[in-house]
């Protein structure tokens, strides 16, 4: 524990932004990380607990107690070691994961938790200009191999670490760049791809191949992966959106926000995409509330949309959780995005009802309030309402993996039509099928990155101990 009194002398510092106004006019980042005497001081605000819940509330178990003692005695290589022990890639987790780890701070009991994120940020943002990231390839080779479906956290994680224990390990991605959703469903203000490029490059020097436009069970056949590999870890994206079957979902300009968001990210980088969805100059309307949604309210504004409204089915949340209830879980409580603070009308209790067009294309949206009675959803009579619609983007959430690819592999699905796996046992995360495994999304639903880097890692200690007999892969 650094200092005593950190957390009594030193308030929580949030991390600063670039003002609306300029940020939205490029699709760079804009959060800038700590200074070394900011992190520092933050990092003082860790009371080091007798039993450190924000281990648990982490999903990768980060050792958070031990980096921050690092960051504020100004350690900061032995800091990224630490961090690296149990997060794969933290660059991608300090820009897009929200933090359950801070929520289960034992400072949160009654004050602001540690900025555990915002310390994580500063640590591998200063490891990389350092140049302390670099490949760790293994002495030797198993001359086992491995294939990977999907290059999003959870197949990136697991090809490392097994790269780095001497497999041979090559990844399919059905894009024509490697990751998955973190490429193509993150917007680049949340996270620019420079980070992702930057690992790909540490890992082909590691031994991993990387090979693109390749759709497996469309271009590539299910049965060649498995009888040519000794493995296949299926780690493809939730990628099922949620639909709305109201009247009016045939009109043009009401799109699934997952045809919305890549598009953008393929134009910065570099890509020409014929046929582009634009918010310009257009009333968009965002269903609903959640990550999803944000990132098409904040690619919207950058777009120069004339409003923007983002409709949410459930109640609104309180502004503060009740902390004695909930801590050290996460909790339900209002949350406003920095893609909120750019600009956007909200509305909760909200249930579409209609799209109505002119000319087959969309040009109002019919909605209606509802309250929740007896735990059914019910309209409020006498609440319907019209709102101007040119671009209607629907970010419900997914359902889960895409089923043509576990079909054509003939596993067996769990309830929620993902890839039946255990976590736990001498087989776990293997399927229903012969040396075929699955994590992240495909076998959890749609998740966080840090759950599917989680995932990633353990699913690479069940292949390499299903190769082997044993592992001295962590788990």
């Amino acid at each position: 524990m650094g200092k005593v009194t950190g957390f009594i002398e030193f308030p929580r510092l949030v991390e600063e932004n670039l003002p609306a106004d300029e940020r939205i006019k490029n699709y760079k980042e804009f959060i800038l990380h700590l200074s070394d005497e900011d992190a520092k001081n933050q990092g003082a605000r860790c009371m080091d607990c007798g039993i450190p819940f924000c281990n648990n509330g982490c999903p990768v178990n980060n050792i958070i107690p031990d980096w921050n003692d690092l960051v504020y005695k100004q350690d900061w290589e032995a800091a990224i070691s630490v961090l690296h022990s149990t997060n794969n890639f933290p660059e991608f987790t300090a820009r897009i994961c929200p933090a359950p780890c801070e929520a289960a701070c034992t400072l949160n009991i009654n004050s602001d938790p540690v900025g555990i994120k915002s310390i994580e940020h500063a640590i591998i943002d200063k490891a990389w200009e350092n140049n302390w990231v670099v490949p760790q390839p293994s002495k030797s080779k198993t001359g086992k191999t491995i294939a990977i479906v999907g290059s999003g956290p959870a197949g990136l994680a697991a090809a490392q670490q097994l790269a780095r224990v001497g497999h041979d390990v090559v990844v399919y991605e059905k894009n024509d760049r490697i990751g998955g959703l973190l490429r193509y469903g993150i917007p680049d203000f949340k996270m620019e791809k420079i980070h992702i490029d930057r690992r790909i490059q540490q890992m082909e020097a590691e031994g991993v191949k990387f090979k693109t436009n390749q759709n497996v069970g469309e271009n590539i056949d299910p049965e060649k992966l498995t009888n040519d590999f000794d493995a296949v870890i299926l780690a493809g994206g939730a990628e099922w959106p949620r639909d709305l079957p109201v009247p009016g979902r045939e009109l043009e300009g009401v799109h699934f926000a997952m045809d919305f968001l890549p598009s953008q990210n393929k134009i910065v980088a570099g890509d020409t995409v014929s046929g582009q969805i634009m918010a310009t100059k257009k009333h968009v309307v965002v269903i609903g509330g959640g990550d999803t949604g944000s990132d098409c309210v904040g690619t919207s504004n950058r777009h120069g949309a004339k409003s923007i409204s983002q409709f949410e089915l459930m109640p609104q949340p309180p502004e503060q959780e009740n902390k004695s209830l909930v801590w050290p879980y996460w909790p339900l409580k209002m949350r406003t995005s920095s893609s909120h603070e750019e600009g956007c009308d909200r509305d909760w209790s909200i249930a579409t009802k209609s799209f109505e067009g002119e000319n087959g294309k969309v040009k109002e949206l019919v909605a209606s309030k509802v309250e929740w009675k007896n735990g059914k959803m019910q309209e409020i009579p006498g609440s319907e309402f019209r709102i101007k619609a040119d671009l209607v983007l629907l970010a419900m959430g997914f359902m889960g993996p895409k089923q043509t690819m576990l079909d054509k592999f003939g596993i067996e699905k769990d309830a929620r039509g993902n890839a039946k796996a255990e976590t736990e046992g001498d087989k776990s995360y293997i399927t229903s099928r012969s040396k075929v495994f699955a994590a992240g999304d495909m076998r959890r639903g749609q998740s966080l990155v840090v759950w599917a880097i989680r995932e990633g890692r353990q699913c690479a200690r069940s292949v390499d101990e299903f190769l082997m007999g044993t592992s001295n892969l962590p788990r």
